[in-house]
């Protein structure tokens, strides 16, 4: 048997939150892996179609999830779910041309290629982390990575993952940090930053 209720309390860092009965009674725990399509991801507030079943402890639990309404699963998320993978690889790009014709020294191609690929797992581990109820990274630590050059690997992770894509306030520091990195990379390259291009290339 199908009930009917609306998420409420969804957690979208964590994956999990309650459905809220049509009728009234006891909310009902609901997962992300409880939902049947796996392309739309849950925001809150939406009405939903479940199974109820139990955990281990006997609380009530939703399965089978569906959003009511829906004939269809929707298709594949375009525009930045693909263009954020596709800017991260044309940056480092980018940046690695840059170095292979002398314009910045050797060391920067690889210190973005290394810290993107450490933002990268960062966000794996992370969301991994929200997933089993592990001990969490600090926000503030994703961004110094993505900060100190690494926003490339975190902006591919935040779309391939679907991790910390949705939350507004994470999204404002964010992208400040990638205006910031951007702005540091554009002095490098400048005629003032010829005496530190001249140092890193000599180390």
């Amino acid at each position: 048997m199908r009930y009917q209720g609306k998420l409420t309390d969804w957690k979208d860092d964590q994956g999990f939150g309650f459905i809220t009965p049509n009728g009234g009674g006891p909310r009902v725990f609901v997962h992300i892996r409880s939902f049947s399509n796996r392309q739309r991801r849950p925001a809150g507030n939406e009405r939903v179609t479940y199974v109820l079943t139990q955990d281990a402890r006997g609380r009530p639990q939703a399965a089978e999830v569906a959003f009511a309404g829906t004939r269809a699963a929707p298709a594949a998320p375009s525009g930045p779910g693909n263009v954020a993978p596709m800017l991260t690889a044309a940056f480092l790009a980018v940046v690695a041309g840059a170095a292979f014709t002398g314009k910045l020294p050797v060391v920067v191609a690889w210190f973005y290629l290394a810290a993107s690929a450490a933002a990268f797992v960062a966000y794996a581990l992370d969301k991994s982390a929200a997933r089993n109820g592990r001990w969490r990274s600090r926000e503030s630590t994703l961004h110094l990575i993505g900060l100190a050059g690494g926003w490339p690997g975190a902006l591919a992770a935040q779309r391939l993952l679907r991790h910390k894509s949705r939350k507004p306030s994470f999204q404002v520091a964010f992208w400040a940090t990638v205006v910031l990195n951007c702005c540091a990379l554009a002095w490098l390259l400048s005629d003032s930053g010829e005496a530190l291009r001249s140092m890193l290339a000599a180390g």
